[in-house]
């Protein structure tokens, strides 16, 4: 019998990817095995179960942001994380955004009138596409107005797709744009056709990209039928958040604080009315073109050539009537108090508020946060308190521009600035199988190594295996735009990752929903307790670790590549630069300082747990490093992005900029500020330095 018990333990030992001596990175070797236990017995307190009954919750009803089924989510989330143990709190915030789609229309006027469709059929194999709340396709942030035009057709509506329309003389001024879906994000579509006069715009999802051309359409398969519209937001300020407060948090306008909000004609919202179709009526438009054949490249799946112009004889009429006003928006953040440094905050989030039920955007990452935060709570209740505070957050009005979380970092910067050790984003958390993720290169070690000690469903590999496949290491991205994280790192400087597992998706349409979870994302609902699993060993570790566990050698990394990068895009206009001679230089410091430190680190733990005053003096300067790359002044595309490092692309709005300002010069094919950026990042890889030798001083003082 004991014999038995050894062999179970030591296999156990060896299947969860340890072997019998334990170093984790930050921990001591006492504390890696104290960590080592107490990860086999989180592991063990996941509910597998739980995540199925939070989706299909949460996902009864349509629960847009603004709306009584949101706040009823809301309600929701507060009572599982109390019922947890959690302490929660509501952040009430008062937005400027559209709650409802208001009135629209998309009508052939001539040669024959048509009412086209704007809502997704009625299924009967989904009970759920019947639901009485559900709307028609809208573009939040819409201008308003009632247009009758000639048609163009515009691709993808890229800055690159209107330019080469105008180089061949297609005159898009006082006409109507279709354009597909894909390559930018929606609202620099809006951005663009405004920019060249045209009168209103209409956006749909092309078959060639998700539709029948790709394979079974739904409900036979996962991909786009003829009735599906992708819903979303049409924000392009050069700042996120609530287009009235740039900088400042919205809070309540009934509220003791009274913030400065601009008029909405001070802002950059777009004037001109936008709506998006399925294919199956934006066919019916582009079926009857009549111009010259499109460009290579420009023909989607649709069974013709498509045109470019639709000639006077086809004319459309375009109607949006969309209200804005200020809407209350909700976050909810439960907290498990840290037991040792209580001031130092692992957060995690993902926000809830949906186009319509948001199965898997963004749901699926709500419900695997409100499973963790239940065996985390249950931990807790047991004894096993994390030594830094770990916060989830439960993010609203993120689908009309990532405004809840932004508005929370406005209105903590200070705080989160001097505690937040990092954000962990599970925005679609677990929208499929197949594992990716992205992260500052501090964070990126922490997202491996975590993934090493959690099974795959159905599998004898580890998450890390199958998400490494046939090479050494998992890919792992640069993080971009278009989701939560956005505030924390390129607004605030707080390290910050976004990972899960995704698959097919009906995005932003009426169809993401329970019915299609279960069919086609996750049928045996096993990947939402493994992602628990993930997310939370990242977070206990991070929690944990005596020092910090970031990956300090991984900058130097990074940034060698991104500067390499950004001199061959210069070389490419520019064949004379000769580089980044001052960054290159301190980049080669840097190298050296970072490799030497980290070694410091592991050799001072591996004498033995330091002393408390050690610790926090260290964690002190760790907690500085990403903020070397704040700069006050911001971007030249805009001042609210303040680091040098990373920023959405402000041409596309998803894509990541990596070292933003040199690629804005190089978006521009500029070469007249380069010197000054070279000082630039210099200057900020020099801030990165001193913090690393501060480190260095601190370890070896007596």
């Amino acid at each position: 019998m004991k014999k038995l018990t050894v062999f179970f333990f030591l296999a156990c030992s060896l299947s969860s990817g340890f072997s019998q001596e334990v170093h984790l990175d930050g921990f001591s070797t006492e504390g890696s095995r104290a960590q080592e236990e107490l990860e086999n017995l989180f592991l063990e307190t996941v509910d597998f179960e739980s995540f199925k009954t939070h989706l299909a919750t949460m996902t009864r009803h349509p629960h847009s942001a603004g709306t009584k089924a949101n706040e009823a989510v809301r309600d929701y989330l507060a009572a599982v994380m109390d019922a947890a143990g959690l302490e929660t709190t509501l952040y009430p915030y008062d937005v400027y955004l559209p709650s409802e789609p208001g009135e629209s229309l998309v009508e052939i006027v001539t040669p024959k009138r048509s009412l086209l469709n704007q809502r997704e059929y009625i299924l009967e194999e989904d009970p759920f596409s019947r639901h009485p709340e559900l709307k028609k396709g809208w573009n939040a942030f819409s201008g308003s107005g009632d247009v009758t035009a000639e048609i163009v057709y515009a691709n993808y509506g890229t800055q690159a797709d209107f330019e080469k329309l105008a180089s061949m003389g297609i005159e898009v001024r006082g006409k109507i744009v279709i354009a597909r879906y894909g390559r930018n994000f929606r609202g620099y579509k809006a951005k663009f056709a405004e920019q060249y006069g045209a009168a209103g715009l209409i956006i749909y999802t092309d078959p060639g990209d998700s539709g029948y051309t790709r394979g079974l359409v739904f409900p036979e398969g996962p991909f786009y039928n003829e009735s599906a519209i992708q819903r979303g937001s049409l924000v392009t300020e050069n700042f996120t958040g609530d287009p009235l407060t740039p900088f400042e948090p919205a809070l309540p306008t009934d509220g003791k604080t009274k913030t400065k909000r601009l008029r909405p004609e001070e802002t950059q919202l777009h004037r001109i009315p936008v709506t998006p179709i399925p294919y199956g009526e934006a066919e019916k438009i582009l079926a009857q073109m009549k111009g010259k054949p499109v460009p290579a490249g420009w023909q989607g799946g649709l069974p013709f050539t498509y045109r470019l112009e639709g000639g006077p004889q086809l004319t459309l009429r375009l109607m949006v009537d969309q209200p804005i006003d200020l809407v209350p928006i909700y976050n909810v953040v439960g907290t498990i108090k840290g037991s040792e440094y209580p001031d130092e905050w692992v957060i995690l989030g993902c926000h809830y508020d949906a186009w319509a039920f948001g199965a898997t955007d963004p749901n699926s990452g709500t419900s695997m946060l409100l499973t963790l935060s239940e065996a985390l709570g249950k931990l807790a209740r047991e004894g096993h308190r994390p030594k830094r505070s770990i916060l989830i957050a439960h993010w609203d009005g993120e689908e009309h521009g990532v405004i809840g979380s932004t508005e929370w970092v406005e209105q903590m910067k200070e705080e989160l600035s001097a505690k937040a050790v990092a954000y962990l984003n599970f925005d679609a958390g677990v929208s499929g199988k197949n594992m990716g993720g992205s992260a500052a290169p501090s964070l990126k070690k922490v997202m491996t190594e975590a993934a090493k000690r959690v099974k795959y469903p159905d599998s004898s590999k580890t998450v890390f295996e199958v998400w490494a496949g046939d090479k050494k290491e998992p890919s792992l991205g640069n993080l971009g735009g278009g989701s939560d994280h956005i505030a924390f790192y390129m607004h605030a400087g707080i390290p910050s990752l976004s990972g899960g597992a995704g698959g097919p998706t009906l995005y932003h349409t009426n169809y993401d929903d329970f019915y299609f979870y279960e069919k086609f994302a996750d049928p045996t609902f096993q990947m939402g307790g493994t992602i628990a699993q993930w997310a939370g060993i990242m977070a206990l570790r991070l929690a944990n670790a005596s020092f910090i566990p970031y990956q300090l050698p991984r900058y130097a990394e990074d940034l060698s590549l991104h500067l390499s990068n950004a001199t061959s895009g210069i070389q490419a206009y520019a064949s004379g630069f000769e580089g980044f001679t001052r960054s290159q230089e301190a980049l080669e410091t840097l190298k050296v300082a970072s490799t030497e430190v980290a070694s410091l680190l592991q050799t001072t733990l591996a004498t033995g747990e330091p002393k408390a005053r050690k610790i926090t003096a260290v964690n002190r300067e760790l907690l500085r490093l990403e903020k070397s790359f704040l700069v006050e002044e911001g971007m030249p595309f805009g001042p609210w992005y303040q680091s040098l490092y990373a920023s959405n692309d402000p041409f596309s709005g998803y894509a990541s900029w990596m070292l933003p300002a040199i690629q804005y010069e190089i978006a521009k094919k500029s070469t007249e500020n380069l010197l000054l950026l070279d000082e630039q990042y210099e200057a900020a890889l020099h801030r990165l330095i001193q913090t690393v030798q501060r480190i260095e001083r601190v370890l070896t003082a007596d």
